[in-house]
């Protein structure tokens, strides 16, 4: 299994528009993040969660030939505003794209995306989806388990999701007891980290550390950024196993 990390920046992006910090004016790499997205490959198929708003820029950049699914962890439009741009892997495969969703998420792309649903034959104009919802019980993509986790960003659950021992959780400020088992034993944590500072939807550093911890995968990689965080600097004050992560990161499990 490979994990692209097509972005590892909050809503925003970094630089952020109009900002003269030390992080969107660095000239690293590393403090330049899209927002949020990941593409795992397994099996020689492309399962894309989360369709940012930088989809199209990401596409380009990290020349993705195909997606074969998509996973949703939650509506906010950092994490979904690319969607219109999946049809052309509709284009080019000639088949619809399976996509995966929490009830309350696939309620909210259908009202925010009516038109996809509205008009679902115009060949071209629109993405071919086919839409599940699912609920907390493992599913399969394509041949690929995957298990979905409820968790808490702010006070709305959204789903955080395990393929093998790698887990993606973004957008998360608290994980429920009865999720945390599904948390055990993973050799990767990809976690949200949005800032120093508190946020009542998201983990601050400290919070994000703490967490990772108890759960102790082999490697965490945190994500979801802020210029809050900037990558040389936090990086020399992470223990061992944790790191931050960076877009074009590519890990291979």
């Amino acid at each position: 299994m490979e994990i692209l990390f097509l972005g590892t920046g909050t809503s925003h992006g970094i630089p952020v528009i109009g900002c003269a910090c030390a992080t969107c004016t660095s000239a690293s790499e590393k403090n330049k993040r899209l927002r949020s997205s990941i593409l795992v490959t397994v099996n020689d198929r492309c399962i894309l969660i989360d369709t940012s708003i930088d989809f199209r820029q990401q596409s380009l950049r990290y020349r993705i030939e195909r997606v074969d699914a998509v996973l949703f962890t939650h509506h906010h439009v950092d994490h979904i505003f690319g969607l219109d741009d999946t049809r052309v892997f509709n284009k080019m495969y000639k088949k619809k794209i399976p996509c995966y969703a929490g009830r309350e998420t696939t309620q909210k792309l259908k009202q925010i995306f009516s038109y996809i649903f509205d008009y679902p034959d115009i060949p071209g104009g629109i993405p071919m989806l086919e839409f599940t919802t699912v609920d907390d019980r493992p599913f399969d993509v394509l041949g690929t388990q995957v298990i979905p986790i409820e968790i808490l960003h702010g006070t709305m659950p959204i789903n955080a999701y395990r393929i093998g021992n790698a887990i993606y959780a973004t957008d998360c400020s608290s994980i429920p007891d009865r999720s945390m088992e599904k948390f055990r034993n993973a050799d990767i944590l990809i976690l949200d980290c949005l800032r120093i500072r508190k946020h009542p939807t998201h983990f601050n550093l400290e919070q994000a550390l703490s967490v990772a911890q108890k759960i102790g995968a082999k490697q965490t990689y945190f994500t979801h950024m802020s210029h809050e965080i900037e990558h040389e600097a936090v990086t020399k004050s992470l223990p061992d196993g944790i790191a931050l992560a960076y877009d074009g990161l590519k890990l291979i499990i």
